[in-house]
Formats: structure tokens, sequence, C-alpha cells
């Protein structure tokens, strides 16, 4: 449909969405392929090696496609899309994460955490804060990373995710105040 050239707009990229859910196996192949290297960058945000990006990229292209029914339309697919690439890098990292520690459990009695990421340049930090965020508020954790992480506006976070704009802006300011504690201060 899209020419290599042309970069589509957000109301044409809705548009292959809209269709893609109707069931347009083209219009889902095409809605792929553009938004691929995007899915890509939101994964790299989170996981910087290339290849575990690439990887947590190629499981968000799977889970759109499983998932684009539930796609409700109330905001741009890019939005959508970057709530399902999330998850998607962060699932990565997690699986990543307790692959690690198996091996090191193997050799070690106890892991060191300094040895276990296999993740090489990702912020660790943040991302041990945002499974513990998850474990004890989850209902924090999406908005907290598509506002701060992704600078995704609270309105589109808001029609994402079907809350009301109150209870996004409450969830990312508890959020913030829950996760702030635990960053370390990088030099």
């Amino acid at each position: 449909m899209f020419e290599a050239s042309h970069q589509p707009t957000a109301d044409e990229i809705d548009e292959l969405a809209r269709r893609a859910k109707e069931g347009d196996a083209h219009a889902l192949d095409d809605l792929l392929r553009i938004v691929s290297p995007r899915v890509t960058n939101i994964c790299r945000g989170v996981l910087p090696f290339r290849p575990d990006a690439e990887d947590a990229a190629q499981e968000a292209l799977i889970n759109i496609a499983n998932k684009i029914g539930s796609f409700r339309g109330t905001s741009r697919f890019t939005t959508w899309m970057h709530t399902v690439a999330v998850n998607s890098a962060r699932s990565t990292y997690r699986r990543m994460k307790n692959q690690a520690i198996a091996v090191d459990a193997v050799h070690l009695e106890r892991p060191d955490p300094q040895t276990t990421s296999v993740i090489a340049g990702t912020r660790l930090d943040l991302l041990e804060a945002m499974e513990i965020l998850e474990r004890d508020h989850p209902n924090f954790v999406t908005p907290l990373l598509l506002r701060d992480v992704y600078g995704l506006s609270y309105n589109e976070i808001a029609a994402e995710t079907g809350a009301p704009l109150g209870t996004v802006k409450s969830q990312v300011h508890d959020g913030r105040r829950l996760v702030r504690p635990l960053l370390r201060v990088s030099d």
C-alpha cells in the first residue's frame, strides 16, 4: 500500500490498524512493516543492547498481531503500540534476568547482582524499580513508564488505559514517589 519512501501519517496508521482489526491481513502486514522500526526503538529505550531489543521487538510485533482485536481505537494506534512494546521489553528483561540467575545459581550459592545481568548498558536500577512497583502497585507501572520514559501526555495515557485523567495523574505521581528511593543516583 505504501511506498518505502512514504512516511505514513498518524491518521493513515490508525486507518491501517482499524482495517487490520477488522481482519484485513494485507493491512496487518503493512501495519507491522511500518511500525517495526518504532517498536524496535521503544524496546531499545528499555534494553539498549541491540540484540535484546530486537528480540523484544519481535515479541512485541507478534503480540500486536495477536492482540490487534483488543485495540479499541479510542487513542492513536501508536499509543496502544507503545504499551505493547514496553510490556514486551519488560517481559524480555525479566526472562533474561531469570535465565541469568538460574545460570549463576549453578555456580554460586547466592547470585551476585553485579554479575547476573546479561543486558549490557541497561538502567538496571530502573528496571528493578519497575519490577518492585509492579509487584506492589501494578496499576502504576504502565502510566509511569508511558509518561516518564516515553513522554506520552496524560491525555494519551488516559485514552489508552481507559482510566480517568485524574486517576492517571495520580498513578504517575504516586508511582514516582514510590520509585524515586529505589533509583541509584548517577554520577
